[in-house]
């Protein structure tokens, strides 16, 4: 065997750079084979974690978002449970209504220059497209019900470029096909890519005739709070509507999704594992009142005997030939005669588990998945259930309602601001500018109304807790008698506390043309003078000719 040292001086240099990375390759498949071989070894411990994973990435999808959609909002509507849950959220949420308003409700100087942005405002959400869409009480129980399902609420407002009025339109989750974000920074929103499917009537190819065919449309639309200082009409040959910008509410997100997902998904395996338990009870409880006693016999030929009698007293004689059969005459207390060494007993019960309470730590699945007790989504405290503990388990579900109004709160006070800013812009528009600025930082666009007017958007939910009307009124009058309420924050607290509907209403009736509160227990003559001691200017006097002479 030759020498290796004499082999390494003799070998070519081009070989031994060969055999070198052949060596390399070597060490690291080696080191690759170790590596599996450890992958392998932990296979089992986590392969459910793989495919826990596996369907996540399968189901976050867009597709999958819309199928996740879709299912929600069937099982909605066909499964009692999933529909009730719903609807809890919904009544804790929206079913003491709320109030929305300016805080700007017309001239309070000697110039008049203060603009009445709640009276604009006002007029806007009584609007019937505004009710229909977005604030009237068949639209809040949808739009809450479809961020249960969907997860996602696409609201476009349609803007008139001459007077600023804003027309909303509701954009189905399923036409929205992606979201454009800032490069830099994916909670900025850009736009919303549309795509949706029309039916176009069109001429055919004889004279006279027309065809239908379906189209497919893609926009863009740019979101509510996206003002660039260029608008092209087209990115990318994609059409830009800029006059419909788009305000979307999105829940259960996080922070790399681009969606939200529905309140129900997470309660929907839970929904139907409680529906299935509840059909094999009642398929159960069925069974065993069918099968409720056994007969027995010394011999088999005995056995066929007694079974063909019991059958034969199941028959009805009033009804002829085959139609005799399957009408049971074994009612409870009937009468059974058995012969020598026959037996008809009872089946046991024993140890059979025949009630309904087993599926309820499932239904509390269901309820975990809604944010919601229970107690409320059975409709039943338990056994050992109080008020006490109806109460204590109905605080966190209390704290959601907040936190989802807040949630709320902030979409709506967008969508204000913008109608706002719309009509403010417009050249016919309702309200006067008198100036729009942009931060040289973010490029954010402010627009500020002309008379110094104050543009706050006050939004006032009800208390969910069920405080008594009659403590909650006197808590509202002992504040009044400190003198330090205005008459006016009294009045709007007693007519919230009262649940009137429309507050705003009332407020400008007892007002002045200043904002004023005007005490109705007043006469005209009072209210004058209380205006003269404010150095408020006045109308003068009606006075006959007579006395102007003297």
């Amino acid at each position: 065997m030759p020498d290796t040292a004499v082999l390494t001086e003799t070998a070519p240099a081009q070989t031994l750079q060969y055999l070198s990375e052949q060596l390399d390759q070597a060490s690291n498949q080696i080191e690759i084979l170790e590596e599996s071989l450890a992958d392998i070894e932990l296979a089992r411990e986590d392969h459910g974690w793989k495919r826990i994973g596996f369907w996540g990435e399968m189901e976050f999808t867009r597709e999958g978002l819309r199928n996740s959609a879709q299912l929600c909002r069937i099982m909605a509507i066909a499964n009692p449970i999933l529909k009730r849950g719903l609807s809890l959220r919904f009544a804790y949420i929206w079913g003491s209504g709320v109030q929305i308003s300016a805080r700007a409700t017309g001239p309070t100087d000697e110039n008049q220059a203060q603009q009445d942005v709640n009276g604009f405002l006002q007029g806007w959400l009584d609007d019937p497209e505004t009710l229909r869409v977005l604030y009237g009480a068949q639209a809040r129980e949808r739009n809450e019900r479809t961020l249960g399902t969907d997860g996602n609420l696409f609201v476009a407002l349609f803007t008139n470029q001459v007077t600023g009025w804003v027309r909303p339109r509701l954009i189905p989750f399923d036409e929205i096909a992606r979201v454009v974000t800032n490069p830099d920074d994916r909670l900025d929103r850009w736009f919303f890519l549309r795509e949706w499917t029309q039916l176009v009537t069109e001429d055919g190819t004889a004279p006279g005739t027309t065809r239908v065919r379906r189209v497919t449309r893609r926009q863009l639309y740019p979101s509510i709070d996206y003002r660039p200082t260029s608008k092209p009409t087209t990115i990318q040959g994609i059409p830009v509507a800029w006059d419909s910008p788009i305000a979307e509410l999105d829940v259960n997100g996080l922070d790399t999704w681009d969606f939200g997902i529905g309140d129900a998904f997470a309660s929907l395996p839970w929904a139907k594992g409680y529906t299935d338990f509840l059909t094999d009870w009642a398929r159960l409880m069925k069974a065993l009142s069918r099968y409720a006693f056994k007969g027995s016999a010394p011999s088999r030929g005995a056995a066929q005997k007694a079974a063909a009698a019991q059958r034969s007293s199941q028959l009805d004689p009033t009804l002829p030939g085959p139609r005799r059969a399957g009408v049971n005459q074994s009612e409870a207390g009937a009468t059974v005669h058995l012969g020598p060494g026959q037996d008809f007993t009872a089946i046991p019960k024993t140890g059979a588990t025949i009630d309904a309470e087993s599926g309820k730590p499932i239904a509390a699945m269901v309820a975990a998945g809604l944010d919601i007790p229970v107690t409320m989504l059975l409709t039943d405290p338990g056994i050992t259930g109080t008020r006490a503990t109806a109460e204590t388990l109905d605080k966190p579900t209390e704290l959601m309602a907040n936190a989802r109004r807040d949630v709320w709160s902030a979409f709506l006070r967008r969508i204000c601001n913008y109608v706002i800013d719309s009509a403010a812009k417009a050249p016919s528009g309702p309200l006067k500018r008198k100036a729009t600025t942009r931060d040289r930082f973010t490029g954010r666009e402010t627009v500020i109304l002309a008379g110094n007017t104050d543009r706050t958007i006050e939004i006032a939910w009800p208390d969910i807790s069920e405080t008594p009307l009659k403590d909650l009124v006197e808590s509202i009058v002992s504040a009044d008698s400190t003198r330090r309420v205005p008459p006016l924050v009294t009045l709007k607290l007693l007519l919230q506390a009262l649940h009137v509907d429309d507050v705003d209403d009332i407020l400008a009736d007892v007002t002045d043309e200043q904002g004023n509160f005007i005490d109705p227990n007043l006469n005209a003559g009072q209210a004058m003078i209380d205006a003269l001691r404010r150095g408020e200017s006045v109308p003068p006097f009606d006075r006959p000719p007579a006395a102007d002479a003297a």
